[in-house]
């Protein structure tokens, strides 16, 4: 019933910064926590950020921690990645995805909906 769209991913040079977004519809997500993951090309899916139903708490992975920043805006049904000082190592096809009631946020399987990914393509 929820459909999540993530959308905001293009081309950028190392350094520069992109906007993700993610915005749900069918559904509030509001009681939900969200997250974000990549996925490169012969790669594994990765953990990127998520944040609490509340927004009062967020998450990093090590790899993107003081680069990027998630937030979300509930009476907007919409989630924000904002991604500064962007390197090549950070492209990816980037999932937007809603947790599920239990467990932590930094693994996919405890996620029950995921959106469209966003290719992000970071050039040297």
């Amino acid at each position: 019933q929820v459909q999540l769209a993530g959308s905001g991913g293009g081309l950028v040079q190392a350094g520069g910064s992109l906007r993700l977004s993610c915005a749900a519809s069918g559904r509030t997500f509001r009681d939900y926590g969200m997250g974000w993951f990549r996925q490169a090309p012969g790669k594994e899916r990765e953990f990127v950020a998520a944040i609490s139903w509340t927004g009062g708490s967020t998450y990093y992975g090590d790899s993107v921690k003081g680069r990027f920043t998630i937030s979300r805006d509930n009476a907007k049904n919409t989630m924000y990645l904002q991604m500064n000082s962007l390197k090549p190592e950070d492209t990816a096809v980037y999932y937007c995805a809603r947790k599920g009631r239990f467990g932590t946020y930094y693994r996919p399987h405890e996620y029950d909906s995921w959106g469209q990914g966003t290719q992000v393509t970071v050039s040297s």
